[in-house]
C-alpha cells in the first residue's frame, strides 16, 4: 500500500489542519473537536450532544433547512457524532465541491444562534432517543458500567444526559459551550478530496482563519481512584447482559499496541477469537461475545461483553478469566504470535478500506497526538510488539482487577 502525503498547517488562529490528496470522486471534509460529555458539569448532563443536534438548527444567516439541504442538494451528507472527549462534524459530497463544505462547517461553529423554536423541536427528539436507548440493555449496560468505574468523574455520566437534565438545556447554554470548548487549540480541519491540498488549505484559511475564541484551555480535573465492583441489576430480561473490565492506561501509553492485538485475540470481531471458539462455538453459552478497547487522555477501559441465559453468567465470567490467565501464564512460540499479529494487520488493511473513516482518522490523529498516525505508522508498531509485552499486557489485566456488571 503506498504511502500518501499529508500536508499539515496551523491557521493564523491557531486551528490545525491536515489535507492529503485522496483520488476519486468524492470529497470527505470535517472538523475533529476536543470537546465533549466529559466537560459537562452536573447541571448540563448531555449538553456536547445537544449542541451536535442543535448545531445544523440555524445560523446568522441559514435557517434549519437551508443547512439541511447544503449538502444534500449536491448529492452529500452532512452529519456529526459525540464521544466523552470529542466531537465531530463531517461531510462528504462528489468531489468539486470542497469549499461548499469547508464554508458551512465553518459558518455552523461561528454563526449557529441555536433558535429556540428549533431547540423545542430538538429537545423531545433527544429524548426520545434517550428513552430509546434505556430499552435496549445490550447497549445501556456499556453506560451503566461506566458510571460505575468513572464514579465521582465526568466520564461516569451518559453522553446523551437524562431526560431532565435536556429539559434543562438553553440556547445560552449550547453557544456559550461553543464558545468555551470549540476554541482553535483544540480543533483540527481535515480535506480529502482528489484537489489539490494546498489549494484546499487556503479554503480552510479563507473560512477559518479569523475564528479566535480568547477562551483558556480548561485542563482536566484528575480522575478519583477506581473502586471495585460486582453488581446484578433487574431488568425483568430474558437474557443477562454482562461486562467484565479493568481500567488501564491513557491513548498516549507506548503498551497501547499490545493492548489492541490482545483484545483482538481475546474477543475481536472474528469467529476465531479465544472467547467466541470457547462461549459460542464450543459450548453453546451465547449469541455474542466481543471485547473492545476504549481509551481516553488520562485513562482507559478494555471491556469484554457477551449476553446469556442468567444461570450461565458466571460459567461465562470463568471463562473470561481463565483466557486472560492462559494469555498472562504462556510465552507464545514466534510462530504462533506472528499469526495473530497478521492476522490483525489483515483486519486493519480491511477496515481503512472505509474512506471516510481513515480520513477522520487523521485529524483525530493530530488533534491527540500533534502528528498524523495513519495505518502505515500503526502497523509498524503493531510488528514491534513482542510476545513478552503481549503476555504482560494480560498480566496487567488481571492486577488491575476485573470488575463485573450485569442487567438481567
Amino acid at each position: 500500500m503506498e504511502k500518501p502525503q499529508y500536508h499539515i498547517a496551523t491557521l493564523r488562529g491557531g486551528i490545525r489542519v491536515v489535507a492529503t490528496r485522496l483520488p476519486g470522486d468524492v470529497s470527505y471534509i470535517g472538523l475533529a473537536v476536543h470537546a465533549g460529555s466529559r466537560n459537562e458539569d452536573n447541571e448540563h448532563e448531555g449538553l456536547a450532544h445537544f449542541v451536535e443536534h442543535t448545531l445544523f438548527k440555524g445560523t446568522r444567516k441559514r435557517k434549519s433547512w437551508h443547512i439541511s439541504c447544503r449538502m444534500e442538494q449536491v448529492g452529500g451528507e452532512l452529519n456529526a457524532y459525540t464521544t466523552k472527549e470529542e466531537t465531530m462534524i463531517y461531510t462528504n459530497a462528489p468531489a468539486g465541491h470542497a469549499e461548499r463544505a469547508i464554508e458551512l462547517i465553518a459558518d455552523l461553529v461561528k454563526n449557529s444562534n441555536f433558535p429556540d423554536a428549533e431547540i423545542e423541536k430538538e429537545r423531545e427528539v433527544i429524548i426520545e432517543e434517550i428513552q430509546s436507548y434505556k430499552d435496549s440493555p445490550s447497549e445501556s449496560v456499556y453506560d451503566e458500567f461506566e458510571e460505575l468505574i468513572y464514579k465521582g468523574s465526568p466520564l461516569s455520566h451518559n453522553i446523551l444526559g437524562t431526560p431532565e437534565s435536556v429539559r434543562r438545556l438553553t440556547s445560552a447554554d449550547a453557544r456559550n459551550f461553543i464558545d468555551s470548548h470549540y476554541i482553535p487549540e483544540k480543533m483540527v480541519v481535515y480535506v480529502c478530496d482528489p484537489g489539490d491540498p494546498g489549494k484546499n488549505i487556503k479554503l480552510v484559511e479563507k473560512y477559518f482563519g479569523d475564528l479566535d475564541y480568547s477562551a483558556p484551555n480548561q485542563p482536566i480535573a484528575p480522575l478519583p481512584p477506581a473502586e471495585p465492583f460486582d453488581e446484578v441489576r433487574d431488568r425483568d430480561s430474558h437474557q443477562a447482559n454482562t461486562i467484565v473490565g479493568a481500567r488501564l492506561f491513557s491513548r498516549d501509553d507506548p503498551r497501547r499496541h499490545a493492548l489492541c492485538l490482545l483484545n483482538n485475540y481475546l474477543g475481536g470481531p472474528c469467529m476465531n477469537s479465544r472467547l467466541n471458539m470457547e462461549m459460542r462455538e464450543r459450548r453453546g453459552l451465547v449469541y455474542t461475545v466481543e471485547s473492545n478497547v476504549s481509551l481516553l487522555s488520562d485513562t482507559g477501559l478494555i471491556l469484554f461483553y457477551f449476553g446469556t441465559d442468567p444461570a450461565s453468567v458466571d460459567k461465562c465470567i470463568g471463562i473470561i478469566r481463565k483466557e486472560i490467565a492462559k494469555a498472562a501464564d504462556t510465552l507464545l512460540s514466534p510462530r504462533v504470535f506472528a499469526r495473530i499479529r497478521d492476522q490483525y494487520l489483515g483486519q486493519m488493511i480491511v477496515g481503512s478500506d472505509n474512506r471516510e473513516s481513515r480520513c477522520m482518522s487523521l485529524a483525530k490523529s493530530l488533534l491527540y497526538y500533534d502528528e498524523i498516525h495513519d495505518i502505515h505508522t500503526v502497523a509498524e508498531h503493531i510488528r514491534a510488539v513482542t510476545p513478552e509485552q503481549f503476555r504482560e499486557m494480560a498480566q496487567l489485566i488481571l492486577n488491575n482487577g476485573l470488575n463485573r456488571l450485569t442487567l438481567k
